[in-house]
C-alpha cells in the first residue's frame, strides 16, 4: 500500500506551478552572480513594499540559516536568546543557534506555543553584570510551532517590552503567509507596525522550492550581515533563482492564495474530527496545523496509509498539517481511515 506524505508537514508538498515558471523564466541566459541581478533587485523592492521602506533583505537557502544568521548579526557570544520551549530555535536547529552565535538560549514553557512579557520577564536579570548572560534577543514564531497564531497587539505588547529592556524582537516567520491569512491582515501590520526588528520570512512552506529571507525591518540593524551570510555559507552564487521565486509569490498574492487554502484544508479536517469519538483537539486551529490526541495503536496503523508525525509520545498528541495542494479528497481518506480504525 502507498503511503502518502502530504500530511505529514507542509514541506512535502510539490513547487508551485508558477513559481516553477518563474524559475525556468530566470534559467534564461547569463547574469551576474552573488545577487548582482535584475530578479535580486525585483524581489528585494517587493520586500520594501511588503514591510516598509526601510526593509534590508538578505536571501538565503534555508529556514534555519534565516533564523540563526538573522541573530548572529543582532548578538554577542555573550548574549542569550529567549524563545518558547516549542520554538524550533530550541527544539529543531540541532543546536545550530548556540553553535554558530554561541548565545545561550533561554525558554518559556507554552501550552500554545505563544510566549507574553510576563512569562519572559524571569529571564530579565543580570544585566551589565558580567557573570550572567546578557539578554539581547526574544523570538517568537508566527505561526507559532503548534498552529496558534499572535494578533498584532500581543507581538507589539512583546515588542515594546523587549525595547525597554533593550532587547530587540525577532519573528520566525516560516509559516508567515498562514499567519497573514488568518488574521486577513498584510505582513507590514503585525510585523514592523508591530515593533518586529528582525524577521526570518519563509516561503518553502507554503509553494516554493527553496530559499528563504532575513528581513531587517529597522535600519541600522543590518550592520555587517553580508560579511556573516558569506562566512556561514549562505551566499548563493545563482541567487537569481531564489529571488525570482519571491517575485512569483508576490505578484497577484499568490502567497495568500496558497496559504488561504491550506489554512481552509486545516479547517476542513478540524471539523469533520471535531466530534469522532476518541480524538480530541489540542489545540486552535487557526493556521494549517491539527493537532490532536488519539490511541497510538490508531495513529500507527493510519500512518500507513496517510503519515503524519508525533507531537508528543507521552499524551499520544500527533501534528497533523495540510499545504496548499491538500485536496478534499485527501481529507476524506484520512478521515475515514481514522474512524474505520475508531470502529465508529
Amino acid at each position: 500500500m502507498e503511503i502518502k506524505f502530504g500530511f505529514a508537514s507542509d514541506n512535502t508538498a510539490g513547487v508551485h506551478p508558477l513559481i516553477m515558471d518563474e524559475i525556468r523564466s530566470a534559467n534564461n541566459g547569463h547574469t551576474i552572480g552573488y545577487g548582482y541581478d535584475r530578479f535580486t533587485e525585483e524581489a528585494m523592492a517587493l520586500f520594501k513594499e511588503q514591510l516598509g521602506p526601510e526593509t534590508e533583505t538578505f536571501f538565503v537557502f534555508t529556514g534555519t540559516a534565516a533564523n540563526v544568521l538573522s541573530l548572529s548579526g543582532v548578538t554577542r557570544s555573550w548574549n542569550s536568546v529567549i524563545t518558547a520551549s516549542t520554538a524550533h530555535l530550541e527544539q529543531d536547529e540541532c543546536g545550530a543557534p548556540e553553535k554558530f552565535t554561541g548565545c545561550k538560549v533561554l525558554t518559556v514553557d507554552s501550552a500554545d506555543g505563544k510566549i507574553s512579557p510576563g512569562s519572559v520577564e524571569k529571564h530579565m536579570h543580570g544585566f551589565d553584570f558580567e557573570h550572567h548572560s546578557q539578554p539581547k534577543v526574544i523570538s517568537i514564531t508566527q505561526s507559532t510551532e503548534m498552529g496558534t497564531v499572535y494578533t498584532p497587539e500581543e507581538i507589539k505588547e512583546i515588542a515594546d517590552f523587549a525595547h525597554r529592556h533593550g532587547l530587540l524582537l525577532h519573528m520566525d516567520g516560516a509559516r508567515i503567509a498562514n499567519a497573514a491569512v488568518s488574521l486577513d491582515l498584510p505582513f507590514k501590520t503585525f510585523t514592523t507596525d508591530a515593533g518586529v526588528d528582525i524577521l526570518s520570512f519563509g516561503g518553502t512552506k507554503n509553494g516554493m522550492m527553496f530559499g528563504e529571507a532575513v528581513c531587517f525591518l529597522k535600519s541600522g540593524l543590518s550592520g555587517d550581515f553580508k560579511y556573516i551570510r558569506k562566512q556561514s555559507m549562505q551566499l548563493a552564487s545563482k541567487m537569481r533563482f531564489i529571488s525570482a521565486q519571491y517575485i512569483a509569490y508576490f505578484r497577484d498574492d499568490l502567497w495568500k492564495k496558497c496559504a488561504s487554502h491550506s489554512n481552509t484544508m486545516a479547517s476542513v479536517l478540524a471539523e469533520k474530527i471535531s466530534s469522532v469519538k476518541g480524538i480530541t483537539i489540542t489545540q486552535p486551529v487557526q493556521a494549517n496545523g491539527v493537532f490532536v490526541i488519539m490511541p497510538p495503536q490508531v495513529a500507527e496503523k493510519v500512518c500507513r496509509k496517510y503519515f503524519f508525525y508525533p507531537w508528543n509520545e507521552k499524551t499520544s498528541e500527533y501534528r497533523i498539517m495540510t499545504g496548499w495542494d491538500t485536496s478534499e479528497e485527501d481529507i476524506g481518506g484520512l478521515v475515514k481511515i481514522l474512524m474505520q480504525e475508531l470502529k465508529m
